[in-house]
């Protein structure tokens, strides 16, 4: 162990820590202060001035290997060799005299595909949480464990950005061809576990797999389904079906032999949680699971989920098995459905609509959607969004080699894709327009699992060129289309063509065959 913490620098540490139990990590957690215990025994943690990503503090290093690998722009911006490697020698330095906590894991279900992926933290208590996020050893698979890639996350090293060369004091360095990530400046632990991802996206589609950010269930038939989305429409909600067995909550892979999830434990949005609305999350908040920025009476230790005073976006980490239909060990066979989650904020999109293979690579290269205040750092109100592949942040690759992996699974299987609007109807948001509601929602979702929307009839819209059902079972057949929602049919028109222009304007930027361009909408 010691000559690894060598190899990157990590020398004298006050104490190192490896694969410690979560009730350690909990003891270790609470003495040093980083957190405390709610009445429900969940740790409740605060991230300080990071509640969300921050995106534009992230550097990929660009070298004889990456240059022509990497898909270099505003989301994989490039960072020389020398300025991360400076960087790194400052992290290490930072890091001397200081304890270090060590989890071991794996990234990917189907042992064909896994990689062994080790962090190395400052706080115990970001340690517990990438323990509860990644698929856990065993004792007797951590017996000569050697790690294929390493993140050291730093929060309390601060960049300085005149000499690091960087945007702020936080940053986020990938090097794939060292397979290290460097995480310092915020306190935030997404950050780590959206850094596995990122790797897992680099190295799978050379493999021939099909690396996706979704959600995935599957029927006690064994009719597995997919769920893509960013963070807020809904993929962890929907997902957790108390009807369906959870394969996965936010990362998989899907090859021909079936779907497998990368982790072993879910991130969940919990602002507004309720027993009611989502049980099976609900139930999962105890002893194990760590809080991110829940507001909590720190008398009665009781939590206040409907609280937005520090972030909307709260968030709760949790070991999968804490979901009592969990999937275990995370694989599945392949999708029969795939299901695009966006959550429009100007209230024109359809709830439902049903998508041919060309429209399926087109609205998953668009990935549109609106980032919901808090989940990422700067946004404060809902904002509509384009992101490649409902997950442009995390695709070291060109947008096409994703969707083309796309294409040829739901070509390959026969899946049926439908885009499902989680936003709102009859207006925009805040002006006018409602939030779809999660039982309308859960509605049109059993509709498409049960196979009853594939025998009733279909309109094409004019606008955004979907087929949109004319009926659905356990729903208002006026809220199908959007347009009967808006009391004023022009204005309706007029933002609908406004957000057609916007996703003809974004699309531009890809070259893709003409046939997937001519799938969009029409304006």
């Amino acid at each position: 162990m010691q000559k690894d913490l060598e190899k990157f620098g990590l020398i004298n540490a006050k104490n190192v820590y490896r694969n410690l139990s979560v009730a350690e990590l909990v003891e270790h957690s609470l003495a040093r202060g980083e957190g405390m215990l709610a009445e429900n025994g969940s740790l409740v943690v605060y991230t300080g001035k990071y509640t969300g990503r921050s995106p534009k503090d992230k550097f990929t290093v660009k070298d004889e290997v990456t240059e022509n690998e990497i898909d270099w722009g505003k989301v994989n911006v490039p960072i020389t060799k020398a300025n991360f490697d400076a960087i790194h020698k400052r992290v290490a330095a930072y890091l001397q005299n200081r304890d270090l906590y060590i989890f071991d894991g794996f990234a990917g279900a189907d042992p064909k595909y896994r990689r062994n992926i080790r962090i190395i933290n400052e706080e115990p208590s970001q340690n517990m949480f990438i323990k509860q996020l990644l698929i856990r050893p065993k004792a007797e698979e951590l017996v000569g464990y050697e790690p294929e890639y390493t993140i050291i996350a730093a929060p309390g090293f601060k960049c300085i950005p005149e000499v690091d060369k960087v945007n702020s004091e936080a940053a986020i360095l990938v090097n794939f061809t060292e397979k290290l990530v460097l995480i310092m400046g915020t306190g935030y632990a997404g950050e780590i576990k959206k850094s596995v991802f990122t790797i897992m996206n680099y190295i799978l589609p050379n493999e021939g797999a099909f690396p996706m950010h979704c959600s995935a269930n599957m029927g006690e038939k064994g009719d597995v389904a997919l769920f893509f989305g960013l963070s807020g429409t809904g993929k962890t909600t929907l997902s957790a079906d108390p009807n369906r067995k959870l394969i996965g909550d936010d990362e998989h892979g899907w090859t021909d032999d079936g779907v497998f999830n990368f982790e072993g434990g879910c991130y969940a949005k919990c602002i507004k949680l309720s027993k009611e609305n989502e049980p099976q999350i609900w139930d999962a908040m105890k002893f194990g699971a760590m809080l991110e920025n829940v507001t909590m009476n720190k008398e009665t230790r009781e939590l206040d989920y409907d609280d937005e005073s520090v972030t909307e976006n709260t968030r709760a980490a949790y070991p999968i098995d804490f979901i009592p239909n969990a999937h275990l060990p995370g694989t599945g066979p392949v999708p029969e459905v795939v299901i695009f989650l966006t959550a429009d904020a100007f209230g024109v999109m359809p709830p439902v609509a049903k998508l041919s293979r060309e429209q399926a690579m087109y609205y998953f290269i668009s990935g549109y959607t609106a980032v919901l205040a808090g989940t990422e750092r700067g946004v404060t109100e809902p904002q509509a969004t384009f992101s490649a592949c409902f997950g442009a942040p995390f695709l070291p690759h060109p947008a096409i080699v994703y969707a083309n992996l796309l294409a040829k699974y739901v070509e390959k299987f026969g899946s049926q894709v439908y885009l499902v609007n989680t936003g709102w109807v009859g207006g925009p948001a805040g002006k006018g327009g409602n939030r779809i509601s999660i039982k309308d929602t859960r509605s049109i979702i059993t509709a498409i699992l049960n196979k009853e929307l594939d025998s009733v009839e279909y309109v094409q819209d004019p606008i955004f060129n979907l087929y949109i059902p004319t009926s659905c079972p356990g729903i208002d057949a006026n809220i199908l289309n959007p347009r009967n929602m808006w009391g004023d049919k022009d204005a309706y028109t007029e933002a609908a063509s406004n957000l057609a222009k916007m996703f003809q304007n974004d699309f531009k930027q890809y070259d893709v065959p003409k046939e997937v361009v001519e799938a969009g909408p029409k304006g």
